[in-house]
C-alpha cells in the first residue's frame, strides 16, 4: 500500500483519445491523447501507485484517475545561476541613482 485516505497525492488521466481531439487543432496535437495531472487529497481507504482513485482537489472538486505520485513537491528550479546577472540589480540601482541626483 502506498497511500491511505487523506494523502496528498497526484493522478493522471486521460481526457481525450487521439481520435476524439477537435480537427481545428494543429496536426501534432491532434496525434496525442490530451491528458490531465491533479493533485489532491485521496479519498479511497487505501491505494497503491497506478490504482485507479478518486480524490478531493484543494478547491474541493471530486476527480477520478491513476495514482502516480504520493506526498507530490515541485522538482523544478531555475537552472545554474549567471554570474553576469549576478550584479544587475545593484548596477540598475546606482544608475537610477545617479540619475536622480542629477
Amino acid at each position: 500500500m502506498d497511500a491511505r485516505r487523506g494523502d496528498w497525492v497526484r493522478i493522471h488521466s486521460v481526457v481525450l483519445e487521439p481520435k476524439k481531439r477537435a480537427a481545428g487543432v494543429p496536426e501534432d496535437t491532434q496525434n496525442v491523447p490530451l491528458e490531465m495531472w491533479d493533485k489532491g487529497f485521496l479519498l479511497d481507504d487505501s491505494a497503491n501507485i497506478g490504482d485507479k482513485v478518486k480524490i478531493e482537489t484543494y478547491i474541493g472538486r471530486i476527480i477520478e484517475g491513476d495514482l502516480v505520485e504520493v506526498n507530490p513537491y515541485y522538482k523544478h528550479d531555475f537552472g545554474k545561476a549567471v554570474p553576469e546577472l549576478l550584479y544587475i540589480g545593484r548596477q540598475a540601482r546606482e544608475l537610477l541613482k545617479e540619475d536622480g541626483e542629477q
